[in-house]
C-alpha cells in the first residue's frame, strides 16, 4: 500500500486561468449573436416561411455558435 505524501505538489505553483478576458468578450459576443438569431426567428406577424426566418435567422445562430467555439479554442499568442 502506498503511503500519501502530505505535501501537495501543486502548492506551490501560481493557479493559472484556463480563459482570459478575451476569451469571455467572445463567449459574450457570440450568445449575443445566438439570442440575436433566435429574435429574427420569432415573430406573429407576417408568414411563417418567410426569407428571414428561414434563412437569415438560421445561418445567424451557427455564426454565434462557430464564435463560441472559436472562443473556447482560442488562445492568446
Amino acid at each position: 500500500m502506498a503511503i500519501k505524501d502530505n505535501k501537495s505538489n501543486t502548492s506551490n505553483q501560481p493557479k493559472v486561468m484556463i480563459f482570459n478576458k478575451n476569451n469571455y468578450m467572445m463567449t459574450a459576443i457570440s450568445l449575443a449573436i445566438v439570442v440575436l438569431g433566435f429574435i429574427l426567428m420569432s415573430g406573429t406577424e407576417g408568414d411563417i416561411y418567410d426569407f428571414r426566418r428561414t434563412v437569415i435567422a438560421p445561418i445567424v445562430v451557427i455564426a454565434g455558435f462557430g464564435v463560441g467555439i472559436f472562443a473556447i479554442f482560442y488562445k492568446k499568442k
